[in-house]
């Protein structure tokens, strides 16, 4: 007998049987499910096997963590389950049956973003780096000179030079940076377009055209579009009866996204009307052009407007004189958005905030609430950490939080547990209170845990220090209180949660 031969008939059994499994993969650490009726998994007595480490429903699929012994469980449940393996993409395409219609839609907003999210993620690096060479003075470095004269602010008090002011070494880095800090923002709009036709199965290098055609050099730049307006100097194409204005998109994500599937559904049409033999003319023609033309009369200005509404309202959160209450609910339920999957919509209000203002105050409370999900599965690994077994849950999960993923934690350790995810929210809440009351902002979206210090703006990074401890500190020793006090430690949940499985709503 193999390994895990027992335990892989024990899950096919406890599962509902081979009848019960539409599809079937595996990725890094679990075993995906896409279950015909996922009410006959048994999770309770699922989670008590061997070589299972935990398990939680998301976005339609039943996933069974296993940890890096996966790959070997995976060849054995196939071997008795007689069930073949299939892609990754074909799992999520069985589970959709099992999503309501708003989860369909996260999930379709968080398959835009997760292929462009790692150039984001250097965007936002490049642009901390940026800053600290030519945005950050230092008294070591001398008065700052120019055409002789010492310069000093208005109360006389002397500015001091930055690194790019006195290395030509690294004010060459820096002007060099920004080819790249450019085409990952300014550009954003291509990867976004990209993004859609490579999720709905449509032509890719069409969306890569339509992309570019919102953000071609013969358009006015977005970013000079305000000034131009006021003062009436927007360029037009004039085509005698009307005229449209020439304005780019740069950096905009949600006229990128409606361009990029109106371009997938006008592929689609053609596609069903289209004679075969002329489809390969036709098609990406009859496409593509009114494709761009929607985008630069309606769904351009549209989404523009749009997003302008949307930064309006979390600015207002934000910004406003509820800002503390803002944080501090907003850090306490980030968690709870995780479960629901709703938390994907943060990224494309993440990116909108950057492209309006410059930077986001959004993602900074979203990389302390990892923070806090990891302390207070390290509280539990502490309160435990003579179990090894219990240990092999606790600690990977803690660490796997730290690095910004944090449903490991969360559906492993403290859902299960409930006083840990209560310390969390608790300790995220507090974080998030200090963010908005002192207004730390981030320059991008960067690696969600403790290395999301990289991308915080400079003058934001002494506050956002002090908030990350309070992460750190208060989820941990919050859940050590909470077990020997008996607070919520008779709670628990199993992850039969009716809304992630109801495929009639």
């Amino acid at each position: 007998m193999s390994q895990f031969e027992q335990d892989a008939r024990e899950l096919l059994e406890k599962i509902g049987g081979s009848d019960n499994i539409n599809a079937v993969t595996h990725c890094a650490t679990r075993m995906r499910f896409a279950l015909n009726d996922p009410a006959k998994a048994d999770v309770a007595a699922i989670e008590k096997l061997p070589s299972v480490k935990g398990s939680f429903t998301q976005a339609g699929q039943f996933q069974v963590i296993i940890g890096n012994n996966v790959s070997e469980f995976y060849k054995d449940f196939t071997a008795v389950s007689g069930v073949s393996g299939v892609s990754k993409s074909d799992v999520k395409a069985a589970a959709e049956s099992n999503q309501s219609w708003w989860q369909k839609i996260m999930t379709f907003l968080a398959e835009i973003f997760a292929p462009i999210i790692p150039a984001i993620i250097v965007g936002g690096l490049i642009l901390g780096f940026r800053n600290i060479l030519e945005g950050v003075p230092f008294e070591s470095l001398g008065q700052k000179i120019v055409d002789g004269v010492a310069m000093t602010t208005a109360d006389g008090s002397p500015i001091y030079n930055t690194i790019v002011d006195v290395n030509q070494f690294w004010n060459g880095v820096n002007h060099f940076l920004w080819l790249i800090g450019e085409a990952i923002f300014h550009f954003l709009p291509v990867g976004i377009t990209w993004a859609v036709t490579r999720k709905l199965g449509t032509t890719q290098i069409l969306g890569i055209v339509l992309g570019i055609t919102l953000v071609s050099p013969q358009l006015l730049n977005a970013y000079g579009a305000a000034g131009a307006l006021a003062d009436g100097s927007v360029p037009q194409w004039d085509f005698g009866i009307f005229q449209i204005d020439m304005i780019g998109y740069q950096a905009q994500v949600l006229p990128a996204m409606f361009a990029g599937i109106a371009l997938s559904y006008l592929e689609i049409f053609w596609r069903k009307v289209v004679p075969e033999v002329l489809s390969m003319i036709l098609v990406p023609f009859l496409a593509l052009v009114p494709a761009v033309i929607l985008s630069h009369t309606i769904l351009g200005p549209v989404g523009w407007w749009l997003g302008d509404k949307i930064s309006m309202v979390v600015l207002a959160g934000l910004e406003g004189s509820l800002s503390w209450l803002f944080g501090a609910l907003f850090g306490a339920l980030y968690s709870p958005l995780v479960i629901t999957g709703l938390h994907h919509m943060t990224n494309a209000i993440d990116s909108q905030l950057i492209a309006d203002t410059g930077t986001t105050g959004l993602w900074p409370m979203i990389a302390l609430s990892n923070i806090a999900q990891g302390s207070a599965v390290l509280g539990v690994w502490w309160l435990t950490r003579r179990d090894k077994e219990e240990s092999q849950i606790t600690l990977p999960s803690a660490i796997s939080a730290y690095l910004g993923v944090t449903e490991p934690a969360m559906f492993g350790v403290t859902l299960k547990y409930i006083y840990p995810f209560v310390a969390a929210m608790i300790g995220s809440g507090i974080a998030g209170f200090i963010t908005t009351t002192f207004n730390i902002q981030s320059n991008s979206i960067g690696v969600g845990g403790l290395p999301g210090f990289l991308v915080i703006h400079i003058d934001s990074m002494f506050m956002f220090i002090v908030a990350m401890l309070v992460a750190l500190i208060v989820p941990f020793v919050l859940t050590i209180l909470f077990k020997k006090t008996n607070f919520l430690t008779g709670a628990g949940l199993n992850f039969d949660i009716p809304f992630f499985n109801n495929s009639n709503k």
